[in-house]
């Protein structure tokens, strides 16, 4: 039994290389014999509807044993010069079938053609809309990182720049609310009754002067002395 890489390499080569080559042959004589033509056309005939079938039936029949050789022995069949089945295959089994189903052959063919034509172009059409937007997308992608990314020049100054302005404000925001606590804290309230007889001009000093600044200064000055009075005396 020949294995089967052996049964396709022969296939091919006496199924197709050579019945090509005398094709070749017979086209380019100067005079073409119409019945070797006519041989030639229907054995690519067969040898086409057996292409086309031979896909399904290998599915079903290609576990009967000497399977391929039998096939490469109908092959060698139709084209041999002695038995030359080429002509009774295609007179007594092809063309009266292919006869009788001709026009139902001719519509199945051009509505399958129709559908394959508008699924073409549905696909064509839906893989150009897909890539369009796939496009797009990556348009705006490219866009995004682009703008995320420094500029070149001095992009390493700037960041620090930023980063050195950014603690400096920070500490600028933590320093303010303790001064002005310790501002606070620094002066110490002055009794209501103090302020009063300041502003009434009771409060005196030895130490005063002339003036309206003179009395400014001795109000303050007797503020002061009143306040470390009034302190000193719980101790006391």
């Amino acid at each position: 039994m020949l294995g089967d890489f052996i049964t396709r390499s022969l296939l091919m080569l006496l199924g197709y290389a050579y019945p090509a080559f005398e094709c070749y042959k017979i086209v380019e004589k100067n005079k073409v014999e119409i019945e070797e033509l006519r041989f030639w056309c229907q054995y690519w005939i067969i040898v086409a509807m057996l292409t086309v079938t031979e896909r399904f039936a290998d599915i079903f029949i290609s576990w009967l044993p000497m399977y391929g050789e039998m096939k490469l022995a109908f092959i060698i069949y139709l084209w041999y010069p002695k038995t030359k089945g080429t002509g009774y295959v295609y007179e007594v089994l092809l063309r009266p079938y292919v006869a009788k189903h001709e026009t139902d052959i001719d519509r199945k063919l051009l509505e399958l053609r129709a559908r394959v034509w508008d699924l073409a172009i549905f696909y064509w059409q839906h893989c150009a809309k897909f890539g369009q937007t796939t496009f797009v997308q990556m348009l705006q992608f490219l866009a995004a990182q682009s703008a995320r990314m420094p500029s070149h020049g001095g992009s390493e100054k700037e960041v620090e720049e930023g980063k050195s302005t950014r603690q400096d404000s920070k500490k600028s925001a933590q320093a303010t609310p303790s001064t002005t606590i310790n501002h606070d804290i620094s002066q110490p309230s002055i009794p209501k009754h103090v302020q009063m007889q300041a502003e009434n001009g009771f409060i005196t000093s030895p130490d005063s002067k002339a003036g309206p600044e003179g009395d400014g200064e001795n109000q303050l000055h007797a503020v002061r002395l009143r306040l470390r009075r009034s302190n000193s005396r719980p101790d006391q």
